[in-house]
């Protein structure tokens, strides 16, 4: 995503001093492109952030809980990947 808003801004820079109704007009839509994507990024982040905390805050209330989870959820993947080996290994 930083490397497409780079080279989007880098094509602005380029056209700066191209004149023209319709180059204008593209660079005034990449703009606004380019600024909706910047908030949607920031707020894709904030959610990650948030829910990073939450997750972080419920492993500390109930630990062994979190254990649990996390063993059963080994156990499942790690019989999922061997069945699959099984099958296709032979």
């Amino acid at each position: 995503m930083g490397t497409l808003a780079e080279d989007a801004r880098a094509l602005m820079a380029a056209t700066a001093d191209v004149a023209g109704e319709k180059v204008g007009d593209a660079r005034k839509r990449l703009a606004a492109a380019l600024e909706r994507a910047r908030e949607i990024a920031g707020n894709v982040r904030d959610k990650a952030v948030a829910g990073a905390k939450a997750a972080d805050e419920a492993v500390h209330e109930h630990p062994y809980q979190a254990i649990a989870i996390a063993v059963g959820v080994g156990a499942i993947l790690g019989f999922i990947v061997a069945r699959r080996c099984s099958r296709s290994c032979d």
